[in-house]
Parts: structure tokens; C-alpha cells; sequence
């Protein structure tokens, strides 16, 4: 696994929201689901097959979100969300594994991140990249994305 620091530029996007608890996390691949058959609600998209999921972690829950990257943010359909993400620097790394692996490999970017003296911002999103390209991988339960954790060097 290679990680990276990268800047990721200004990204904007419109798609749906979820807050839970870790319990609740179960919840999560369903989310993909919904956005799917929403997409085509989604103006302005760009042509980037993708699937962008930005969140929030606190202490005892996060929000999630699955969205579409889009060129400008007009017109949001009803029940969904549109923001922009700022440019900022990030950890990058791709995970290719298992759903339950997804934890380790967040392990090892903490690890990379203390080792070279990086922490993660707390108040920017943390980005997860799925690409179209991967989906067949997806419906035999390996996961390939991308990870990007917003960081400040210290």
C-alpha cells in the first residue's frame, strides 16, 4: 500500500446524507444504492464516473455522504445536499481488499501519518473515491477506492 501526500483541488458535488453512529455503519453500502438510482435527478454532473463520498468523523458518530461530482452547483433536488469541498492537502492511498479490511487500512495511514508527522485536520472532510471502473469487483465483495484524509503537518 503507497501513501502519499497529495493536494486535491476545490471539488464540488450534490448527493445524499447520512449521520449514524459506528454501530451503524452497516447502513452504509445501502447509501450507494439510493444515490444510484437518484443520479440521473443530479444536474450538472461532469463526466468523471465516479462516486464521491465525503465525511465527518467525531467521537461517537459521523456523517456520510454519497455524491456526484458537478461542475456547478444550480439546482439541488429535494432530500439532497450540494457543497463544495475546499483545495487542500491530503494523505492518499487506494484500499483494495475486503469490506472488512477497510479498518486496517485506515490503521496503516494513521501509522504513515504519525511516522512522517502529519495529523489529520479535523474540521475539513475526508474524501473515499469509488470509481465506475471497479464496480464489477464491488458485487464480488472486493472494495478498490480511493482515500484521501485531510492533513496539517506538525
Amino acid at each position: 500500500m503507497q501513501v502519499k501526500v497529495v493536494e486535491k483541488e476545490e471539488l464540488k458535488v450534490v448527493g445524499i446524507a447520512w449521520n449514524g453512529t459506528y454501530s451503524q455503519t452497516k447502513k452504509i453500502p445501502s447509501l450507494f444504492t439510493v444515490m444510484e438510482e437518484r443520479l440521473r435527478e443530479v444536474q450538472n454532473k461532469t463526466n468523471e464516473p465516479v462516486l464521491i463520498a465525503p465525511f465527518h468523523s467525531r467521537e461517537t458518530e459521523f456523517t456520510y455522504f454519497v455524491t456526484a461530482p458537478v461542475e456547478e452547483i444550480n439546482e439541488v433536488p429535494e432530500g439532497m445536499v450540494g457543497f463544495t469541498i475546499p483545495r487542500k492537502n491530503y494523505v492518499f492511498t487506494t484500499h483494495k481488499g475486503k469490506a472488512e479490511e477497510v479498518e486496517n487500512t485506515y490503521r496503516k495511514i494513521f501509522s504513515w501519518m504519525k511516522d512522517y508527522g502529519y495529523e489529520q485536520d479535523h474540521q475539513a472532510l475526508s474524501i473515499e473515491i469509488y470509481k465506475e471502473e471497479y464496480k464489477s469487483d464491488y458485487a464480488v465483495g472486493n472494495l478498490i477506492f480511493d482515500i484521501y484524509l485531510p492533513v496539517r503537518k506538525y
